[in-house]
């Protein structure tokens, strides 16, 4: 170590709280650095983990493969796992109580297929033989059919398919197909087989709710498939990597295998999916973010180096009087940053781990409780992780002490020793306008002068909080994205069942559904009457996609107007009451029978199937007191019939529970079931549907007991699984990016109070100085009071356009896979602007008050800080 290295040793040494605060700033860096990059692994893992156990462990299904194929497959480079899988098709359940769900779904599973898919026994064994089977407990307690381990079976098993149609089979996803009130769906191809029950295994969670078939599962056994008899093959990769898409096509276009499908589910969570556009998405807000956090780390780091070198000013000049080369005084400086980084780093990432590791355990608990998570969230590092962290804080530190370390190797001898390098004045350069004196006083043109004259060191600070405020508001702004990109993305379930009537609502049946409401495990209810009907609009109310199909085709439109049709949905007094609350529209003109009046849901989310792209569009161009004609086109009549006018009361975009906007070239309107009843003739009355929607804290337990009291044509349809994936992944991803923001948040502030609190530490001289010529501890606190107000309005008027920019490029990105509208979120930006002055404030104050208590004298006396 040479003599300039062993002087900066003893410097960081002799100057411990110097040396503590840039290190502290370092550790807190690269700790977020590590959070961040351990957060978003740990996330990611916790969903496979979460995916694999609900809907079991694959990437690539191949259907309909024969003998060779499956050669084929096996012997490829990328496959380590082969499931062999077939869905046999449906059987009738004799005896079954649950006129929803009538059939036996028969599937059957080679031995690897029961361990990668979440099938778990409850009694007995798995079956090892073709003519073996285990039954869901779902048939003994919701179909009310009991079978033993030991029982012979014989079923007739067939595909289902449309009364009358053979060219569509329906699957396990498709609901039972109703038509007039009836089952309008038959069975063909039946094959009769014969099964003895071995064990009964839990409902598999990934039979949807609203399945037509209990599961069944028999074994399927390779050695006894025919050559030409098909199987489908489930494929678990070695790697998974975004070229699986492509070889997986090409190896079925080689092996003239049905074009393949991809658990696209999990694989997302792998980062790897096939839309290019999300894909962009995610590169784009990636390398944003991380562009967002490198700067901040550099401001932090850059002002704990640009601070150290300003003190060690003197100290370099002594060293350059006696022949120290510009090099030596660089190289001290990035020898000063090798030793902070090589302290720092380890215990920066060991800080990160530990405290994203105390973060997932205390609120584990919350999540699996309020979520019905079956995994945790645990601390998941990988190699590439940690080099990231190690990477992102050298670069950082490099950066940041790049300029401290030039500037350094410019310090001569002379104006270090003398310190003219740090305050340089002229007259122009200090002076204030007039104005500042006659409106605010001395102590604000004495504190406008120090902000001037302190240069450096106020567009350090004012950097600081820059960099604060577009860390804030672009997480901020990040989250709300997500949160909506989310919400556009998913199914937008908000309940966990429906109840729909299939003929005439009569008395009994509405006392029924009224029952259902206060079962037990019900928790929030709502009674919805629904009708079709139509009406015209005019052109100019039309969304820009019905405009440009009107320009191209004018005949569209009937006397001017454009045809639509519209959705009524009535709400019975209590939800009407809190749905009108929520959006702030007048539960009394709703009610009013006078005159019908509703709610226009002027937004509609869909999937743009040309581009694949979710959307969100306007509905409908309307203003409150415009008002609709309700048109109702009867059977067997050529005009439609005139029911009533409805003026619009209010827009909105958010959905009463159950209620789904209608598509483009139509209109959802929530009415209350008082305008309904008047509007209402005999002759229309048939026409109006019923429908229950209810929230549980046990569905599946709350849809057992539905089942068991109901009567006549209601059908119950159970999509709690929906709805709570759509939950746990908005909670998850809510999780994810506040904890972010709280922790840019707790970085920022300290930030701004190392920043503030060395800049008044260093200027103890000029403060003494102050007093001793008579400023009075008020006109002190009004001087410092000044200095935040100034320190807050320059870095309000560089940080919010810089964020504003920023959020802007965050919304393009978004762009690539969504479609909505740029929004500014002014709820953040106001405690922005509150927080700002606020913290600036306390750091100030708390600053200064060390500053009151030194002596005059001898502060004057120092030399140096």
């Amino acid at each position: 170590m040479n003599i300039v290295n062993k002087l900066t040793v003893r410097h960081l040494k002799h100057n411990k709280r110097r040396s503590l605060v840039t290190i502290i700033g370092v550790i807190i860096s690269v700790a977020m650095v590590t959070a961040v990059a351990t957060l978003g692994v740990s996330f990611m893992d916790l969903m496979q983990r979460q995916t694999i156990a609900s809907e079991g462990e694959w990437h690539v299904l191949y259907k309909d493969v024969n003998k060779e194929q499956l050669k084929a497959i096996k012997n490829d480079g990328e496959t380590k796992k082969v499931v062999l899988s077939r869905d046999l098709g449906y059987a009738l359940l004799e005896g079954g109580q649950n006129e929803s769900k009538p059939y036996l779904f028969v599937k059957e599973y080679n031995a690897q297929g029961f361990k990668q898919f979440p099938i778990e026994l409850s009694s007995g064994r798995l079956p090892k033989a073709s003519n073996e089977v285990v039954l869901s407990e779902h048939i003994a307690t919701n179909a009310k059919v009991e079978y033993k381990i030991g029982d012979q079976i014989t079923l007739e098993v067939g595909q289902r398919t449309m009364l009358g149609v053979t060219d569509h089979i329906f699957e396990q996803q498709d609901p039972l197909q109703i038509e007039n009130e009836k089952i309008s769906e038959s069975l063909i191809n039946k094959k009769t087989a014969s099964y003895r029950v071995v064990g009964v295994i839990k409902r598999p969670t990934w039979e949807p709710t609203w399945a037509p078939g209990y599961t069944i599962i028999s074994y399927v056994d390779e050695s006894t498939i025919r050559a030409n008899e098909p199987v489908n093959v489930t494929v678990v990769l070695k790697k998974v990597k975004s070229s699986l898409y492509d070889h997986a096509k090409d190896l079925a276009m080689k092996k003239k295998i049905t074009s393949p499908q991809f658990n696209n589910q999990l694989l997302r969570y792998y980062g790897v999916t096939s839309n290019d556009g999300l894909q962009r998405t995610l590169i784009s807000l990636m390398a944003i973010i991380m562009a967002v956090i490198i700067i901040g780390s550099v401001s932090l780091i850059y002002n704990a180096f640009a601070i150290s070198v300003s003190e060690r000013s003197r100290h370099l000049g002594m060293l350059a009087s006696v022949g120290a080369t510009k090099r030596q005084k660089r190289n001290s400086v990035f020898f000063e940053g090798i030793i902070i980084g090589c302290i720092s780093i380890p215990i920066g990432i060991i800080a990160g781990l530990l405290g994203i590791g105390i973060t997932f355990w205390s609120i584990n608990s919350v999540i699996q409780g309020a979520l019905g998570l079956e995994e945790k969230l645990t601390v998941t590092v990988t190699p590439l992780s940690l080099l990231i962290a190690c990477a992102v804080s050298m670069i950082t530190i490099f950066i940041s002490t790049y300029l401290p370390a030039i500037k350094a190797s410019k310090i001569s001898a002379i104006d270090a020793i003398r310190q003219t390098t740090e305050v340089k004045l002229t007259g122009k350069a200090v002076k204030t306008s007039k104005l500042v004196r006659k409106l605010f006083g001395i102590e604000a043109e004495i504190g406008l002068k120090n902000l001037k004259r302190n240069k450096r060191k106020y567009q350090a600070t004012v950097f600081s909080l820059v960099i604060s405020i577009v860390l804030f508001l672009t997480v901020s702004v990040f989250t709300d994205n997500l949160k909506k990109s989310l919400e556009l993305s998913q199914d937008g379930v908000n309940y966990d069942i429906s109840v729909s009537n299939g003929d005439e609502l009569t008395e009994s049946k509405l006392r029924m559904l009224q029952s259902f409401s206060s079962l037990e495990g019900v928790t929030e209810s709502s009674m919805v009457r629904e009708l079709t009907m139509n009406t015209g609009i005019d052109e100019a109310s039309l969304t820009d996609e019905l405009r440009k199909e009107v320009k191209q085709n004018k005949s569209i439109l009937h006397n001017g107007k454009y045809p639509i049709y519209v959705r009524l949905y009535a709400l019975n007094e209590k939800n009407l009451k809190a749905y009108a609350k929520e959006i702030g529209a007048d539960y009394k003109q709703l009610t009013n029978t006078a005159h019908m009046t509703g709610v226009v849901i002027d937004t509609v989310p869909y999937q743009d199937m040309e581009t694949g792209k979710y959307v969100e569009a306007k509905a409908i161009h309307m203003e409150p007191g415009e008002s609709i004609d309700l048109n109702y086109h009867y059977v067997n009549s050529e005009k439609e019939t005139f029911i009533s006018n409805m003026t619009v009361a209010a827009l909105s975009d958010k959905l009463p529970m159950g209620i789904t906007p209608a598509a483009i070239g139509g209109v959802t309107v929530i009415v209350s079931e008082q305008a309904m009843d008047q509007m209402l003739t005999e002759k229309l009355r048939p026409a109006v549907q019923m429908n229950l929607y209810l929230k549980s804290n046990d569905p599946m337990k709350t849809q057992q007991e539905m089942e068991e009291i109901k009567e006549g044509n209601l059908y119950i349809h159970n999509v709690y699984q929906n709805r709570q994936q759509d939950e746990q992944m908005i909670m998850l991803m809510s999780v994810f990016t506040y904890g972010f923001i709280a922790l840019i948040t707790a970085i920022s502030i300290a930030n701004i109070f190392n920043t503030i609190s060395t800049s008044i530490s260093l200027r103890k001289r000029e403060f003494a100085m102050l007093k001793s010529v008579g400023m009075t501890p008020k006109g002190f606190n009004k001087m410092i009071n000044y200095e935040s107000m100034f320190y807050g309005i320059k870095a309000l008027l560089y940080g919010l356009p810089i964020s504003i920019a920023v959020m802007y490029l965050i919304h393009r990105s978004m762009m690539n896979s969504f479609r909505y509208g740029f929004t500014l979120p002014w709820i953040s930006i106001i405690y922005v602007v509150a927080a700002v002055f606020i913290i600036v404030g306390s750091a100030m104050i708390y600053s200064s008050s060390k500053v009151k208590k030194e002596n005059i004298v001898d502060t004057l006396k120092q030399d140096s800080i």
